[in-house]
């Protein structure tokens, strides 16, 4: 186990570096300039912007300017902020939090709810509660995540005035109770994106090992057909929903910048859209490096599930 979890890590971390590259990049070639949003004054001269420009590492090349940031990165120092002039590293960690207390909530609620829905839906294929299902996670599927935040906050924020509309806490009531009641709404939203794909390939799994050998064996012996479903039949099925949610673990940090904008959770997503606004390169690349590690970490335990759920994958690799 330890050896393939060292393989897994030492191919992430070619990844790593490569996504801090391509966003680095990127950054540097999109219209406009941190000097543009830094200097304010209009009175400003050219040989102002020139010297702010040299004081800032602005005017080196793009790949200079790079290895400089991955240098300070790998001494655990990822810069001040454009902005504020504030530790990058401080600001990250303050917004990491909400980012992911909403994205796990979310997660989980997605697994409990979409995989006993997938289970019931394989075991009466083609009722009127495989289609119900089928349906619900196709329309919660498609719809996009913004629209169904705004649906639901005319409903129990404005209609019935049951929750609150957005924010992490109360005015002035920073309790567990109060954050609970405004995770509910940006949660539930995240949860109705994810339900379907996770619902669809539960389905489809369980319905392939109901259809094998060892169920009919299991079932012929006369054991109980929750112990059939659960012990003999949902193990094998969980590695394509596995698969399923690794791939999704991009999408769900995804979703929750949608969902943080739309119910002003005071997460990554609004800092890293403040930050492109402001051309702030540093953020970028420190929000850049969180989700990213978050991301391949996620994969890499996607990866060691597989080996326990499986040794045969293991063994294989």
């Amino acid at each position: 186990m330890l050896k393939y979890t060292v393989k897994r890590l030492l191919v992430a971390i070619p990844t790593f570096f490569g996504i801090t590259v391509l966003v680095y990049l990127i950054s540097a070639m999109a219209p406009g300039s941190p000097l543009e949003m830094l200097m304010a004054d209009p009175m400003a001269t050219k040989e102002d912007m020139e010297a702010l420009k040299a004081q800032m590492g602005l005017d080196d090349p793009a790949i200079v300017q790079y290895f400089r940031w991955l240098v300070s990165m790998l001494q655990g120092n990822l810069g001040v902020s454009y902005r504020n002039n504030l530790p990058v590293l401080e600001q990250v960690l303050e917004k990491l939090s909400p980012t992911l207390i909403l994205t796990l909530t979310s997660t989980v609620l997605s697994i409990l709810i979409a995989v006993p829905l997938g289970i019931m839906s394989a075991y009466k294929p083609y009722s009127v509660w495989d289609y119900a299902s089928s349906g619900f996670a196709f329309v919660g599927a498609s719809t996009p995540t913004f629209f169904t935040g705004l649906v639901m906050i005319y409903l129990f924020a404005v209609r019935f005035k049951i929750l609150p509309m957005g924010g992490m806490y109360d005015a002035g009531v920073h309790t567990m109770a109060s954050a609970i009641r405004h995770l509910i709404l940006p949660s539930l939203v995240l949860t109705i994106f994810n339900i379907g794909s996770i619902l669809r390939q539960t389905r489809g799994s369980m319905m392939e090992v109901f259809s094998e050998d060892y169920i009919r064996t299991a079932r012929a012996k006369g054991l109980a057909e929750p112990r059939v479903v659960i012990v003999h039949g949902l193990r094998n099925a969980l590695i394509p929903v596995v698969t399923v949610l690794s791939t999704m673990i991009p999408f769900m940090f995804g979703g929750a910048v949608v969902a943080e904008q739309v119910f002003s959770w005071p997460g990554l997503g609004s800092l890293m859209v403040q930050s492109i606004n402001a051309r702030d390169y540093p953020m970028i690349m420190g929000i850049t490096v969180v989700i990213a590690a978050a991301v391949l970490v996620g994969n890499v335990l996607t990866d060691i599930a597989y080996s326990l759920l499986d040794p045969k994958i293991r063994e294989s690799r």
